[in-house]
């Protein structure tokens, strides 16, 4: 197995795997869920993109709550309790045959994955040193995109049978892969705890009175719109705004895909602490910048050859900025969260991706499909000032964190971590 993909032996490793197991399953599921819906339970358009839409919101919320269980109760039982959690959502989606049955399963499941991801975070931090972290993200999001394109080959071959027998086969799939995660998570060794005092002002959540934090997290949300670009707005772009054909959008997925299989995890190799971090999320932001700028260059009249290659390129800045974004803010999240607190602040700081998911395609087609070029030119600029905004934030919020001393003592509850 590639160490690009899965790192040396150890819990690391034992993450990535889990990973790459349940990515499978869901790069199937993405390819294959949108016809699942409307074809087998009979949904229209409107109804898919309601009921996601409230259950990514339902998610978004739900991920401090469940992280704060994980910091409570541990996050490798809470993590295989929310892996398990999200196979029975997804198996109870080959049930469902209305509306209502629709959304009460998508935010279960929603809910379950947002959770789910907090608690693997908090896990990741309990059994690596912070030193290690963000190449160990770096490996896990490599195997990750691993994951997904064989499962998106899988859900291909779904999508050419074309059958309601190959739609459920295929959500059964993605079930059995989250049950597999739960698996493998369970065999990895359960970190030491940290006992952190309940605040006097009451029990909620510290990361919610946390100001600097949310500043951070809330910009690294802006540059989280990268995320429906690729897979939304840039398909619509070169449908109504360019001449370049149909294919194009494969050839553009592929190398982002492809990039960041192979690169992740060199791009975050150069990032070590924050102000490292702080430089890699800044110059991403003007890569993006640069990415929108040529991509609205695509709109002009060229010949075929030339417009593909404009696209290329755009792709190209596009997926860089991207992975340094990515690397960057997998470091900012970790360092700046309390020692104990883990759980609720990654979290907090992973609510961007479901609001990415949420408000993401409304944002970007009206900025890009209905402004044209000048939207490129104004999403480009959100980038990069959030880019740039990341350092002031971060040295805030450093300056806001509590002293060593007043940091959470830690206690062992399971076996050692053979990342210690």
């Amino acid at each position: 197995m590639s160490e690009r993909w899965i790192p040396a032996a150890g819990p690391a490793r034992g993450l990535a795997v889990a990973q790459l197991v349940n990515s499978v399953g869901d790069g199937a599921y993405y390819v294959c869920s949108a016809l699942y819906f409307s074809q087998v339970v009979g949904l229209s358009a409107a109804q898919i993109g309601l009921g996601l839409t409230v259950a990514w919101g339902v998610g978004a919320v739900a991920g401090v709550p469940l992280g704060h269980l994980a910091d409570r109760r541990g996050p490798r039982g809470t993590a295989v309790a929310l892996a398990l959690a999200t196979a029975v959502c997804v198996a109870a989606f080959l049930t469902v045959r209305s509306f209502l049955p629709f959304v009460v399963a998508a935010c279960a499941y929603a809910t379950a994955q947002c959770g789910l991801a907090a608690a693997r975070q908090s896990l990741l931090a309990g059994l690596v040193e912070p030193g290690g972290r963000t190449g160990v993200l770096a490996h896990l999001q490599s195997a990750l995109n691993a994951g997904l394109a064989l499962g998106a080959a899988l859900g291909g071959l779904a999508l050419h049978v074309g059958t309601a027998g190959a739609y459920l086969t295929v959500l059964a799939l993605d079930a059995a892969a989250f049950a597999g995660c739960a698996l493998l998570l369970a065999r990895l060794p359960e970190p030491g705890r940290a006992e952190v005092p309940v605040p006097a002002r009451g029990p909620a959540p510290g990361v919610l009175r946390d100001g600097p934090y949310a500043l951070v997290a809330s910009l690294n949300m802006v540059m989280l719109l990268r995320m429906p670009l690729i897979s939304v707005a840039v398909p619509l772009w070169i449908a109504e705004h360019t001449a370049a054909p149909g294919w194009t959008v494969s050839a553009l997925l592929v190398l982002n895909t492809g990039a960041v299989m192979l690169f992740q995890v060199r791009t975050a190799a150069a990032v070590r602490d924050l102000p490292g971090a702080v430089r890699t999320v800044r110059s991403g932001g003007a890569l993006m910048l640069v990415s929108c700028a040529v991509f609205a260059a695509s709109a002009l009249d060229a010949p075929l050859w030339a417009l593909f290659a404009v696209l290329l390129v755009a792709a190209g800045l596009q997926v860089g900025g991207e992975m340094r974004q990515s690397a960057g803010a997998w470091q900012i999240g970790f360092d700046l969260a309390p020692a104990g607190r883990q759980g609720q602040y990654q979290g907090f700081f992973g609510a961007g991706v479901p609001v990415a998911r949420m408000l993401g395609p409304l944002v970007l087609t009206t900025l890009i499909v209905t402004w044209g070029p000048p939207g490129w030119l104004v999403l480009g600029a959100l980038f990069l000032g959030a880019g740039a905004a990341m350092g002031p934030a971060v040295r805030w919020a450093e300056r806001s964190r509590p002293t060593a001393p007043a940091m959470a003592s830690v206690r062992p509850s399971g076996p050692p971590s053979t990342a210690r």
